[in-house]
């Protein structure tokens, strides 16, 4: 390795990609040689799991509010009847399909918070998921939100708080000083880099001459990664459970998989991914079947979480860039919108309603105006959830909590 590689800044490494089978698939700064402390770690600590549901969910035919007449006339055709919804209480209902979402709010375990947003809106898919990864609108910060909450949480970057299931890193969980743990196919989690790269890692690798702290910083990420591919593969291969995760896997039932393994991760980040959710045209049927996924999805997790008897250390965040807008447009969907619908789920969660819903004639040029800041969310899981009291620290202000957390 030659001095200039040596002197590359850990912020750096961190930057350049070592991910999903870079050398930061990596991120398990697992420290796998203290396996049994870690799990003994892992399992008093609560666990966030945020799931991303790409492509910006139509929150008014996820969660209807079949008493408002305003919502049929604004949706002729696309607007769900009474009788056709799993109905909660005399103003909202579930889709049809939705039972596990039905299910878990009668058990009083999930949160619906109306009409969250945030000021000067974007309707770029890009641009708003952005926003809600960094916790900051319209600022183009560097590091995640969750990244800045690991990073405040373990500022020496010793522990593994950050699991990614994606095909790439989130910005969300870009960090300072964590390398998160990034992967899709627990079968083809191997490091992997460019050719222009590849003598670099097998320098670092193999070398055991520690010249300086990046020097040890890069030696320790890869003595983990080699350390953490066959566990990882071997957690996924090994874990069994009679519980039915739904027809479509997005990556809950993989994280099932190492909270039972014992991993030590504190935050898992999971998406349903490909803008499924941008329904513009023949929404309907698309939609309907969207959301029994998802709904499935996570009304498995949560109950296998309860069948291994993790179930009051693991709460699950539900949310979409955007919403939509009020109005179906003429290719029976609906286009880019702004305040939408967001989920909190867990056994130590208080079930109900949160934030006011939007009116649905007081429009902002076709939209709803939003009534909860999305960071409010935040605030709530790193507060009352991860019991890290710096919010202004990871959201750059301190926001008030909704009270979700039991």
């Amino acid at each position: 390795m030659t001095s200039h590689s040596c002197d590359v800044a850990r912020r750096e490494v961190l930057r350049l990609g070592l991910y999903a089978g870079g050398l930061a698939a990596l991120g398990v700064p697992m420290s796998f040689g203290g396996i049994a402390r870690a799990a003994e770690a892992a399992a008093s600590g609560r666990i966030l799991v945020v799931v991303e549901l790409s492509g910006a969910n139509d929150g008014l035919n996820t969660v209807v509010p079949y008493r408002d007449d305003d919502y049929y006339r604004a949706r002729p055709r696309l607007g769900i009847r009474a009788d056709k919804l799993r109905k909660v209480d005399d103003a909202f209902g579930f889709q049809s399909g939705m039972a596990g979402f039905e299910r878990l709010y009668k058990e009083g375990r999930l949160a619906i918070v109306h009409g969250v947003g945030y000021d000067q809106p974007s309707f770029s898919h890009f641009s708003s998921m952005a926003y809600w990864h960094t916790g900051a609108p319209n600022s183009g910060a560097a590091y995640g939100w969750l990244g800045r909450l690991a990073d405040g949480m373990d500022p020496a970057g010793t522990a593994d708080y950050l699991v990614n299931i994606d095909s790439h890193q989130s910005l969300a969980v870009r960090a300072r000083s964590h390398v998160p743990l990034v992967f899709d196919d627990p079968d083809k989690f191997l490091r992997t880099a460019a050719f222009e790269e590849e003598s670099a890692l097998r320098a670092v690798v193999t070398s055991r001459d520690v010249g300086n702290p990046t020097q040890r910083f890069l030696l320790e990420v890869a003595d983990s990664a080699q350390n953490a591919e066959p566990r990882l593969r071997q957690a996924c291969a090994e874990y069994r459970t009679p519980v039915d995760y739904g027809l479509v896997h997005f990556g809950l039932d993989k994280v099932a998989a190492l909270i039972s393994a014992g991993f030590p991760t504190r935050i898992y980040y999971v998406a349903f991914r490909n803008n499924a959710f941008d329904t513009h045209v023949q929404q309907s049927d698309v939609h309907a079947r969207l959301l029994t996924y998802t709904s499935d999805h996570i009304a498995a997790f949560l109950h296998d979480m309860d069948r291994i008897g993790r179930g009051d250390d693991v709460c699950v965040m539900a949310f979409s860039e955007f919403g939509r807008r009020v109005a179906e447009n003429a290719n029976l969907g609906t286009d880019h919108g702004t305040a939408g619908t967001l989920f909190i789920a867990g056994k130590r969660v208080k079930g109900g309603h949160y934030g006011k819903m939007p009116s649905l004639v007081d429009l902002d040029d076709g939209n709803m105006r939003y009534t909860t800041d999305f960071r409010r969310v935040y605030a709530t899981l790193i507060r009352e959830w991860m019991n890290h009291s710096d919010v202004s620290a990871v959201l750059g202000r301190d926001f008030e909590g909704l009270g979700v957390i039991g």
